[in-house]
């Protein structure tokens, strides 16, 4: 009998074994919970920090709900502070020794501010509007509140209201407004300046008030015509105005209240917010600091009155620095550890809380300052990650035809074999004013490990118009779409199969938004290159999306830098549609049906112009309740299980799965 349980034994282990070792799938991404922001106390003692946790998608289509969790610094650990509903807006009250938060519980008629103590104690809330508040920060003594919420609708004037109202598309939007909350009377003060707010930040002495506003909620006004006003904060009028145009970032004030940062774009036609400037309290023209920089600006802090702690992005790489208010004096921290960092908070003490990512783990929370070897990890949201079995990541360098340098990631096959040649799925970011970075890139979308645990090479091009290397580079696609910077796409295919890694007979294609813009130009432009591609929530036709596109101000501004009608034919012949009729490549096409960026009717044309020219295989999927991309949880594990299935059913030529 021990010998029959011993032989059992060692049938079970090498099979244990072989489980424990098993790749990334669908269902380990539908289940991956990640940190999505992380925001250290004023002495340093507590790291508060939100976790995303998906909804099971077997049992409801929802979006993840968003816990807050605390980290003590003083003794190692990590407490799940509140978890039982999705909460936002996470800040330490000054001088309170407590945490608060947005969220809508049971009872409440819209989001509100609740305040829990730091040593533990249910979360009260302390305040509630009419409408439901967006957005807050305390002053710097913790006794006033300013925010942002819709303002309250006008009382009914008393006729009857008809069982049908029409919808005035673009008119009548709610506004969003600006608020300053004294504690001691809780009678909310409104600020006096006319549009729509998106931002409102305390002078440290309590005296006034930096408020990025725009004239209309209209989304394109959002992008195009953000200002920032310096506001009395007695008597809610506007003193001076920033005078800048360009897309808007965070901003900040010195610890001495005479100045103000900002992240912004470099003008009217910088595709995105990654130029650090610094402005006066007079207001006037502001002072970009290192305008050549090879980089983009993605965070910054004050450490003092004259000095900033910047968190920028240089190619594929994430690096934290130094620079004086004048721009002077850029120096950077040697030590980072190659983390892909998204955020950075830090303590009055010069620790530093991180939100970083890395090839092998989604965002953690990381402690870090310039006296230590490397960030410190301190949380661990997905343990059992760690069995799992993960395919080598690499940044890749390789030329375009025309000579200039392009980077990209690439994910090799997790048991790659040097000298085998592999299916490629090739993954374009949207923008194009995004890039991608050497941290974990595989979500619901981004195949990445998904697909490496099946056998493919995932590529991720960073093709020009990229951001993360300078003006010049982001600058270098515009009025050009479909051109050099899709060319760059196909010459980092080119490499990848002179390179030995790839099979130039099954290289697929996919991307959303603008990368899905990509897959339909590949599908049928290219369509001799590519042998299958997902398209998601993208463009087709340039002339309909113009007409249809919540944005189409910041679609010529920052991209097309001239208008449809001054030619027509140009940009009909960069659209996907125009040689539709030359498609070869599968194509499966997804999109949400309440997409107002990308309007769904943009994948119901290249829909019906490949179906009825060709007899090449496509599909188009509509997700009822999502708009440019999915939110829930069931409607992402379907797009992870569709993409997966149709490239392995037309480069793997594999049964597809159901």
């Amino acid at each position: 009998m021990t010998k029959r349980i011993w032989f059992i034994l060692f049938l079970l282990i090498p099979f244990a074994l072989v489980k424990a070792q098993s790749g990334f799938n669908a269902d380990d991404v539908a289940r991956t919970h990640a940190v999505t922001n992380a925001v250290i106390s004023g002495d340093g003692k507590w790291i508060a920090y939100t976790k995303a946790v998906p909804a099971d998608p077997y049992k409801e289509n929802k979006p993840a709900r968003m816990e807050l969790h605390l980290y003590d610094l003083a003794n190692n650990q990590s407490i799940p502070f509140f978890t039982r509903s999705s909460i936002g807006g996470v800040a330490f009250r000054p001088g309170h020794n407590t945490v608060t938060f947005l969220a809508r519980l049971e009872g409440d008629a819209s989001r509100s501010l609740y305040e829990a103590p730091l040593m533990g104690g249910e979360a009260q809330k302390v305040f509630g509007f009419e409408t439901g508040i967006s957005s807050y920060q305390w002053s710097a003594d913790g006794k006033q509140l300013a925010f942002i919420a819709t303002a309250p609708k006008a009382k009914e004037d008393g006729k009857p209201k008809l069982p049908y109202q029409p919808v005035l598309f673009e008119e009548n939007l709610p506004f969003a407004r600006a608020y300053v909350l004294d504690w001691s009377n809780k009678t909310p003060l409104e600020v006096q300046l006319p549009g729509n707010f998106y931002d409102i930040q305390w002078a440290p002495d309590g005296k006034k008030l930096a408020i990025a506003v725009a004239p209309t909620p209209l989304v394109d006004d959002s992008y195009t015509k953000q200002r920032i006003h310096i506001v009395d904060a007695g008597s809610m009028k506007s003193e001076a105005q920033i005078d800048h145009s360009g897309k808007m970032g965070k901003m900040t004030w010195s610890t001495d209240s005479r100045r103000i940062a900002f992240i912004a774009g470099a003008d009217q036609h910088d595709p995105t917010a990654g130029r650090l400037f610094v402005a006066t309290t007079q207001g006037g023209k502001p002072t970009i600091l290192q305008r050549d920089f090879k980089g983009k600006f993605e965070d910054f802090h004050w450490t003092d009155a004259n000095t900033l702690l910047f968190l920028a992005s240089e190619s594929t790489a994430a690096t934290i620095g130094t620079i004086k208010a004048d721009g002077a004096g850029m120096q950077r921290m040697k030590n980072t550890s190659g983390l892909d960092i998204s955020s950075l908070s830090r303590a009055a003490d010069g620790n530093i809380a991180l939100q970083a990512s890395s090839p092998q783990h989604p965002f953690e929370v990381f402690l870090f300052d310039d006296k230590m070897a490397s960030p410190k990890r301190l949380t661990n949201s997905n343990p059992w990650m760690d069995s799992k079995k993960l395919g080598r990541q690499e940044v890749v360098t390789y030329k375009a035809r025309d000579g200039l340098e392009i980077e990209g990631m690439l994910i090799y096959p997790i048991d790659y074999q040097q000298g085998q040649r592999y299916p490629l799925i090739t993954v374009v970011h949207g923008g194009p004013e995004a890039h991608y970075r050497h941290g974990w890139l595989t979500t619901y979308g981004n195949l990445g490990q998904m697909a490496a645990a099946e056998g493919y090479a995932v590529f991720f091009p960073n093709y020009r118009g990229s951001t993360g290397r300078g003006l010049e580079f982001i600058l270098s696609s515009q009025a050009d779409p479909a051109g050099k910077e899709f060319d760059d796409i196909v010459d980092g295919v080119d490499h990848l199969i002179e390179s030995g890694i790839v099979d130039a007979q099954k290289v697929g294609v996919t991307g959303g938004s603008y990368g899905g813009y990509a897959t339909g130009w590949m599908a049928t432009r290219y369509t001799d290159r590519f042998a299958a591609g997902v398209m998601f929530v993208g463009i087709s036709n340039k002339i309909s999306k113009w007409g249809t596109t919540d944005i189409p101000d910041e679609e010529y501004f920052v991209h097309a830098r001239s208008r449809i009608w001054d030619d027509y034919d140009f940009w009909l012949k960069r659209s996907p549609i125009y040689y539709a009729g030359q498609c070869k490549t599968p194509l499966l096409i997804m999109h949400g049906a309440e997409d107002t960026r990308v309007h769904p009717g943009q994948s119901m044309e290249l829909y019906r112009h490949i179906k009825v020219r060709t007899d090449t295989p496509v599909q188009l999927v509509l997700y009822p309740g999502e708009g440019h991309g999915n939110r829930n949880a069931t409607a992402r594990l379907d797009y992870s299980l569709r993409a997966m299935g149709w490239f392995d059913q037309y480069l793997k030529e594999k049964e597809r799965k159901p």
